[in-house]
């Protein structure tokens, strides 16, 4: 195994916790071929971990294990089966993250679940090796139907790698039928957004539909997962989306659960709540769920002004006693500041918010504190009070 070594300050950030060395700590690669796994050592040749390599990547090392042991078929499968261990999943659920990359110790693998098909992410040089074992292990474990991959995003660029979709094992469906908490959707592993569906927002729709009353607006909507969930505590509910595609599925998913009470609009969000505004429309509960406005750093200052307008104009639309669920899933955008955001939004609707919940992603997408890039989705749950 080749020895890589690497600065006092890259080995005390793995000794912390964290499973990442930048290329900057890395002080001599040993000519270690990329995608490969070598032996971590620092200045002093002292053993710090074995990692994944890339040779293109500034997360040049991503920790596969502190442990001097040996990383073969076996060792991926029990990390794996291990992660699997972890799911406590309602039993009326069959759509779930089976593995959540550095969340599970799994640097830059990603397993979905939709029932009997499985959809993978190797999202660096080092996974990419694997892929053909790891196709492996799921069929031996779990016989799917079908083994999907869905690299096809642009992270793997940074790899160098190229970004591909298709059918790894079995026969794919174009599409197929899930449950989540009893409702049914529709979703296309094979080209839908993420890996099919966002299933990092199932447990915040359950806590959406506990607060849910009166009328109801779902904001970017997608596939009306939030709205079909808000249907069966308010009166009526208005899912809007700028996706034509999306919308159309929307309104499949709703016949396919015989809700009427949801009507699908295809309309640019920051315009719709505008208008809304204009002709006097009042909700009692809305949900923003917006895609990453802060996809780096450097656009932190223009996303907070995006998610500010949107918080902003919501609130404008709610009743008193009306409640907001909104959220972020960038990374960069930290709680503290999207709770800033929010409060901000409510002074100049001239609104007192109360904070009813704090929630996150799901946890079939674990957080690893000692891993700040795993906490990324933020939902707060949010009352108008006079």
């Amino acid at each position: 195994m080749t020895n890589v070594t690497v600065t006092k300050r890259g080995a005390s950030r793995v000794r912390n916790g964290h499973l990442w060395i930048y290329r900057s700590d890395v002080l001599d690669s040993g000519n270690a071929e990329g995608g490969s796994i070598v032996a971590v050592r620092d200045q002093h040749g002292n053993f710090v971990g074995q990692s994944l390599f890339s040779d293109a990547s500034q997360i040049a090392l991503r920790l596969l294990t502190q442990a001097d042991e040996t990383i073969d078929r076996h060792w991926w499968r029990q990390r794996i089966l291990e992660a699997a261990r972890r799911r406590h999943v309602s039993p009326d659920t069959n759509a779930y993250r089976l593995v959540y990359s550095e969340g599970d110790l799994l640097p830059s693998l990603i397993i979905d679940r939709y029932n009997d098909v499985f959809v993978i992410q190797t999202l660096s040089q080092g996974t990419e090796a694997v892929k053909s074992l790891l196709v492996e292990l799921l069929v031996e474990e779990f016989a799917p139907r079908a083994v999907i991959e869905r690299n096809d995003v642009k992270v793997r660029a940074l790899e160098g790698l190229d970004m591909v979709a298709g059918t790894l094992y079995g026969q794919a469906p174009e599409q197929l039928e899930i449950v989540q908490h009893g409702i049914r959707f529709l979703v296309a592993p094979q080209g839908g957004q993420k890996t099919g569906s966002f299933l990092d927002q199932r447990e915040n729709r359950l806590a959406a539909r506990t607060v849910a009353h009166g009328r109801g607006l779902d904001c970017f909507t997608f596939n009306g997962a939030f709205a079909l969930y808000l249907a069966g505590g308010c009166e009526g509910v208005v899912g809007i989306d700028i996706s034509g595609a999306a919308i159309e599925i929307a309104r499949r998913n709703a016949e396919l659960n015989n809700v009427n009470n949801v009507e699908f609009r295809e309309a640019n969000v920051f315009d719709a709540l505008r208008d809304m505004e204009n002709a006097g429309e009042r909700f009692d509960t809305i949900v923003l769920d917006p895609p990453a406005f802060a996809k780096n750093r450097g656009s932190i200052k223009a996303a907070a002004r995006g998610y500010k307008e949107i918080n902003l104009r919501a609130l404008k639309l709610l009743n008193p006693s009306g409640v907001l669920i909104t959220c972020t899933c960038s990374y960069h955008m930290s709680e503290e500041m999207f709770l800033g955001i929010i409060a901000e939004a409510g002074i100049d609707a001239h609104c007192r918010l109360q904070v009813v919940e704090k929630r996150t992603q799901a946890s079939d997408h674990p957080i690893l504190l000692s891993v700040p890039e795993t906490y990324y989705l933020k939902c707060v749950v949010a009352r108008v009070i006079e």
